[in-house]
């Protein structure tokens, strides 16, 4: 799924009130974390995660979630990155209408 610009200005503003809900650090993206950010996915559709790591890090930490989720990066600032994966059986999130009309 390919967000808008619209779209993905619309889930920037909804990260503003988000906490983080998974942190990755020194293990990295271990299959207990991996576990968190499925389920997190599932249940929020749009997460905020923490990322405590190097530049490069963390940056590879941000593609294997795009990768492996198929969630799409709503942004990453620093050590910061939000993720948006639409759930299928039960949607969360109304997003608006992909054209600018």
């Amino acid at each position: 799924m390919t967000l808008s610009n619209r779209q993905l200005r619309y889930l920037r503003g909804l990260t503003h009130n988000l906490k983080p809900v998974v942190m990755v650090a020194d293990k990295g993206l271990s299959e207990t974390v991996k576990a968190e950010i499925e389920t997190a996915l599932d249940h929020h559709e749009l997460i905020k995660v923490k990322l405590r790591g190097d530049r490069e890090t963390r940056s590879a930490w941000a593609q294997e979630i795009i990768a492996q989720f198929g969630a799409e990066p709503v942004h990453i600032i620093g050590q910061v990155a939000c993720f948006f994966r639409r759930n299928p059986k039960k949607p969360v999130i109304e997003l608006p209408r992909a054209s600018n009309k």
